[in-house]
């Protein structure tokens, strides 16, 4: 099958049709690590320029790109970014309020730490944030939509980079290849050394 060609105007319809409505600083927001058994969840918003000259090509979905394209989308994008946050919540939050609403406060935190506010947000998924801007949901944002993917991107870069630095203080379990999601590796380190303290321990009960 022909891989399916980069298209910028597919990528900025959500964008576009908020230009057309008069919107100027649109952000994307997303997460990464929501299903992982360690680490934080990680969120990014970002405000991207949209003139057809700022437009980085190949801005798509995180889990589609290999880990070279993501680092070098994600130093593009913070380069050209009119703004970005990256915010952490912690496994220890994580346990006391679920995953939902860990991610739910990560994005709220990131949207509301931008130095620029947005006039308009764009989330990734089916969520409603409790945030003061207006906001639209985009069920495969980080696919369909140029802001979100952005996000995506900078926020799975993040979270990889602090895991590859996790598994020097945890040797055990992996986590510079797993990032923390339970392959059999990582269940195994756990079954021989018990939980070490960034694993998840509503996540890891069956451990």
């Amino acid at each position: 099958m022909a891989k399916k060609i980069w298209n910028a105007e597919e990528k900025l319809q959500y964008e576009r049709a908020l230009q057309a409505q008069g919107y100027t600083l649109i952000a994307g927001v997303d997460e990464v690590g929501r299903g992982p058994l360690a680490g934080p969840v990680v969120c990014a918003a970002v405000i991207m320029p949209l003139d057809e000259e700022s437009i980085i090509v190949g801005v798509d979905d995180s889990k589609k790109l290999s880990a070279k394209k993501r680092e070098q989308l994600a130093e593009e994008i913070k380069k050209r970014a009119l703004a970005y946050t990256i915010v952490e919540v912690s496994e220890k939050d994580i346990d006391e309020i679920n995953i939902l609403e860990a991610t739910k406060l990560g994005m709220k935190r990131a949207i509301e730490t931008l130095e620029k506010q947005p006039d308009v947000v764009l989330t990734d998924g089916n969520m409603t944030i409790n945030i003061a801007h207006k906001q639209h949901s985009v069920i495969h944002g980080d696919a369909l939509s140029y802001s979100i993917g952005a996000a995506s991107i900078i926020a799975k870069v993040y979270r990889d980079n602090l895991m590859v630095e996790y598994a020097k203080l945890y040797p055990h379990y992996a986590f510079e290849k797993n990032m923390g999601y339970g392959t059999a590796a990582h269940i195994q380190g756990i079954k021989e050394h018990g939980l070490c303290p960034i694993h998840r321990r509503t996540f890891t009960k069956k451990f």
